[in-house]
């Protein structure tokens, strides 16, 4: 989607592994499973007067992209929302977080387990 726009783009990591320079990290709130995740950001990657969109493939309870919101401004980025492929968020929170979506989850069509 950056190549397309022509913008930058800046990875946000979960866990451990490499990623070198200074870090801006976060600790999600619970996700549906319950699971806290451990997010990391790259200080230089983001700075004032930055606009960030938070770009996912699916979004149910927004704990990443509040804990991604709060690094971005942190590093003094603006929020420009979040744009994901399936939204299954509930409305407060959606709006809150700006998100837009392709579909919501009850959009999703309904399958049969096979026999």
């Amino acid at each position: 989607m950056a190549v397309e726009l022509g913008v930058g783009i800046v990875a946000v990591r979960k866990g451990e592994g490499i990623f070198p320079g200074k870090k801006v990290t976060r600790r999600s709130d619970p996700d549906y499973r319950g699971t806290r995740q451990e997010l990391r950001l790259q200080r230089a990657a983001v700075g004032p007067g930055d606009r960030v969109l938070l770009v996912d493939d699916w979004i149910e309870t927004g704990s990443q992209a509040s804990a991604v919101r709060s690094m971005v401004e942190e590093c003094g980025g603006q929020w420009a929302g979040c744009s994901v492929v399936v939204d299954q968020m509930a409305p407060a929170g959606r709006a809150d977080l700006g998100v837009r979506s392709i579909i919501t989850a009850a959009e999703l069509p309904t399958w049969d387990e096979p026999s």
